[in-house]
């Protein structure tokens, strides 16, 4: 299946699939009314707006939509759409219940919504200083525990049936942009920072990083965890650079897989495959990777702005999502993940 949607003067931030439904996704997106300190690129002839490389953005949002869409023989069709007055930069899925889903919003809020009613959010969590940049749930069972990064530099654990968050985790010295649970190791996760490092926690012990790996020479914009080793990091950095790590020996990466043009905005680690992972970039590609070869096994060049969100589904081997600033939601099957 090869579907599409348009998010209508919406860019695409962030897509994720249902771990419930295999048809459903949510699409975090956000509407923006100003660009200062742009600079201009050109690809394939045309020139191109840029955010700066430091991904500070310096945009100004004026409102977010989150798209909840069901797959179907006519297309995505959208099960539920919901408004905020700020941007929503990811999304994130709730493993003990199908209906609830968690977005990070600009002003620094945490939205919990419920797909099962048409208003909400059911309640906004807000203690970051600035922008919520990234959202995930703990990939144990019946927990209820999100961790959120901030460009505020911190990082905080939520138990969202209550309304303050339970840790806050300080350490890098800039830009939060991603966070991810250990799918193995439970109270664990990763962050990626523009202080050009990876960090691995412990919720128990929130007080200081287990480890820091200075993982690129340039801000570092997403992190995933390899599905079937518990010790393997991805991490994708704005040099356009992906590197393998193991955390048990992070002085030197196990790979570097290039290929990017520009910045790589998204790493995703496949849940069918542990060799295999994907990526997407500001060069308006998504890419598929061997984690042990040197280039991709595909490129697909499907979007005409920057590609931000990517997700695989766990249902359905060798599907994908994207989105990107051309208002575009994929779902599709690359040649190089079918068996």
């Amino acid at each position: 299946m090869n579907v599409s949607f348009r998010t209508k003067s919406r860019h695409g931030y962030s897509v994720e699939f249902s771990p419930y439904y295999p048809q459903r996704l949510a699409c975090a997106t956000s509407q923006y009314y100003g660009l200062a300190g742009k600079y201009i690129v050109v690809l394939n002839g045309s020139k191109h707006t840029l955010p700066p490389p430091a991904i500070k953005l310096h945009i100004k949002f004026c409102c977010g939509t989150l798209f909840v869409l069901d797959a179907t023989p006519n297309g995505l069709v959208p099960l539920q759409t919901y408004q905020w007055n700020d941007g929503l930069f990811e999304v994130t899925w709730s493993e003990g219940n199908e209906n609830v889903l968690v977005a990070a919003a600009g002003d620094g809020s945490i939205l919990v919504w419920d797909v099962s009613q048409p208003q909400g959010p059911l309640k906004a969590l807000k203690e970051h200083t600035k922008e919520t940049y990234s959202v995930h749930w703990s990939q144990t069972r019946n927990e209820n525990l999100v961790i959120s990064g901030s460009w505020d530099s911190l990082i905080k654990l939520w138990d969202i049936s209550q309304s303050s968050s339970l840790s806050t985790f300080e350490g890098h010295r800039s830009l939060v942009y991603s966070v991810r649970w250990s799918p193995h190791i439970p109270g664990c996760f990763v962050s990626a920072s523009g202080d050009q490092t990876l960090c691995v926690w412990d919720i128990r012990k929130p007080q200081f990083a287990q480890t820091v790996i200075p993982a690129h020479e340039a801000e570092i914009l997403t992190c995933d965890w390899c599905k079937y080793d518990q010790n393997l990091v991805f991490s994708g950095a704005v040099d356009g650079t992906i590197r393998v790590w193991d955390i048990r020996n992070p002085q030197t990466p196990i790979n570097q897989l290039l290929g990017h043009k520009l910045a790589v905005r998204r790493v995703k680690a496949s849940p069918h495959a542990g060799n295999i992972l994907a990526s997407c970039s500001y060069d308006f590609t998504t890419r598929v990777w061997d984690m042990t070869g040197p280039s991709a096994l595909e490129v697909i060049e499907h979007h005409t702005e920057f590609v931000y969100g990517l997700d695989f589904n766990l249902h359905i081997p060798g599907q994908i999502a994207d989105c990107g600033w051309d208002e575009l939601v994929h779902v599709f099957s690359p040649r190089s993940l079918q068996q």
